[in-house]
């Protein structure tokens, strides 16, 4: 077994955690988990390498079949089932715990690893959102040193379409369940070998400390946890997320700022409101990241608002951004901005998948796709899917939670449905310019400068059935105006989809967050200007939402 000379509180040597990494999705959280926890890490580049390993770490992020094509390509298949079938360390993470099973529907006739009986099956998309993302809690069925720091309503983070069922044939491998449309198997134990669903790389505080029980005991768990009884009408719910939003550009000296304007405009205003001032500074975007995550935000979302204009793939700052936000930062990130197939200055061709993949690598958990997928939109409805979209290209090998399409509608008004035939058109709960009465909502481009002839229920559509797994829903209308998130529009788009929906643009007190969440199926909202200027504090929301009824992570949970 391999030592390195790393010292914990008691002064003894620290074994080498070995990393799984088939080069799919964000690993950089796994490995920033591990280190702070005061671990070295060795990468699994050879089949030898897995019988030497003190410990596995697999941590699957992608589809269930590029997962096993890859392990097989590289010859790692045959020395990990022998390494599991002698019970040695193990923690699987997501992926990494699907792929322990017989097969999954996913990629019918691929097999598993085969180790727990069953076949990871998909969610049934006409009962819940697909795929499942955000704060779940867990069930325990094992009284397990893995989840003896998990308290009673304590929630881990989730992000998947498929799940494993619970079983005769599997129970004993069953150390958690979760509820989301029935129970499913959260995460599994047998000796020391670990898996789990969720992600505790993602999982804030509550996550380093289940990874801390698997690497500080690896080797030693106990093999015969008592089995705990779970009461039959024992549920868990999944939470309303409150996402927090930094717009990041690069002021006119060339610094990373995080700003934010009314209706994309985010210059200041000259005392004289002669020419446009500097770029609205409001901090520092790795700074306000850290900062929110210990304020209790449940995602950190970054835009890029100038990448459109440079070379993505070589964007130095913004990467180091991610990087960065993500050694400290432990639930999920996005990025969003300029992801779309380029030709960079030196004639350099490169796909929407390399400048996702380069994302992901720099920390990204998942990316926002804006102006490419209104694009991509209007392809499929005129001419059907090509496989070549930006949408398309991530999803396929990232998965579908991988994805998020930002939309930024603005309202068309409009006297009469008549008007406008193409579209969805709604009536207004009062009249609008001119006198009238209904709208839709014209999808935009380049930032909201741009209308195109597709409305926000249409591209949303149109979006899932290319492979987003999940839509941003923003309202040009009501952007920076703090009256309330455009319940119309939010409602509309989140009836029209089985993937989930992020309400934005127009939050201006906590009362708003409720609002989304009652009146319309959002699953998250999102808030930028509020919390920048420190008008209203995540704790505030997250206070709210609990005493309103709705479940949320509590802040004593962060």
């Amino acid at each position: 077994m391999e030592f390195v000379a790393v010292e914990n509180s008691n002064q003894e040597a620290k074994p080498v955690v070995y990393l799984l990494d088939y080069g799919a999705g964000n690993v950089r959280s796994v490995r920033n988990a591990i280190i702070k926890l005061g671990y070295t890490i060795a990468d699994i580049t050879s089949p030898e390498q897995i019988n030497d390993a003190p410990m596995i770490i697999f941590p699957g992020v992608g589809s269930f079949g590029s997962a096993m094509q890859t392990l097989a390509e590289k010859g790692f298949l045959a020395p990990l089932k022998e390494y599991l079938a002698q019970g040695r360390p193990y923690f699987g993470i997501c992926l990494g715990m699907q792929t322990l099973f017989e097969s999954s529907e996913e990629t019918p006739g691929v097999e598993g690893l085969g180790i727990i009986p069953g076949v990871v099956q998909r969610f049934d998309s006409t009962q819940c959102a697909v795929p499942s993302i955000g704060w779940n809690g867990v069930l325990k069925h094992k009284d397990s040193e893995m989840v003896a720091s998990l308290r009673e309503n304590e929630l881990v983070y989730f992000v998947h379409s498929f799940r494993a069922l619970p079983s005769e044939a599997n129970k004993d491998w069953i150390l958690t369940t979760t509820t989301y449309n029935g129970q499913y198997i959260s995460a599994v134990q047998k000796g020391n070998i670990v898996a789990t669903q969720f992600h505790p790389e993602k999982s804030g505080e509550t996550g380093l400390k289940i990874f801390d029980a698997f690497l500080s005991r690896a080797g030693q768990l106990n093999p015969s946890p008592t089995l705990l009884s779970v009461p039959e009408d024992a549920r868990t719910q999944i939470a309303r997320r409150v996402i927090a939003c930094l717009d990041v550009r690069s002021n006119d000296q060339g610094d990373l700022v995080v700003t934010k304007g009314d209706q994309y405009d985010v210059r200041e205003t000259t005392e004289d409101e002669v020419g446009r001032g500097e770029v609205r500074n409001l901090g520092k975007p790795v700074s306000l990241c850290a900062k929110y995550y210990a304020q209790g935000a449940d995602e950190v979302s970054f835009l890029n608002i100038t990448s459109f204009r440079q070379c993505v793939i070589g964007d130095l700052p913004m990467l180091q951004v991610l990087e960065k936000s993500s050694e400290t930062v432990f639930v999920p990130l996005t990025v969003g901005g300029g992801i779309r197939n380029y030709t960079d200055d030196e004639g350099n061709t490169w796909s929407a998948l390399d400048v996702a993949s380069r994302y992901f690598r720099a920390g990204a958990d998942k990316i926002s796709i804006g102006s490419d997928a209104v694009y991509a939109a209007e392809e499929l409805l005129e001419k059907g899917a090509t496989g070549g979209s930006s949408i398309e290209q991530i999803s396929q090998v990232y998965g579908a939670q991988a994805v998020v399409v930002s939309i930024d509608p603005r309202r068309v008004y409009v006297s009469s449905p008549e008007e406008a035939p193409k579209h969805s058109v709604f009536e207004l709960p009062s009249p609008g310019p001119d006198g009238k009465k209904f709208c839709w909502y014209q999808a935009t481009v380049k930032g909201g400068r741009e209308g195109r002839d597709i409305d926000a229920v249409a591209l949303a559509k149109a979006c899932q059935e290319l492979g987003a797994g999940e839509i941003l829903l923003n309202c040009v209308d009501s952007d920076g105006q703090c009256n309330g998130y455009d319940l119309i529009l939010t409602k509309a788009v989140a009836d029209a989809v089985t993937i989930p929906v992020i309400a934005s643009s127009g939050a201006g007190a906590v009362e708003h967050f409720s609002e989304v969440f009652r009146e319309t199926n959002a699953q998250a909202a999102l808030a930028a200007g509020i919390f920048h200027r420190e008008e209203v504090q995540i704790a505030d929301v997250k206070n709210h939402l609990l005493a309103s009824g709705f479940p949320a992570r509590g802040m004593s949970q962060v």
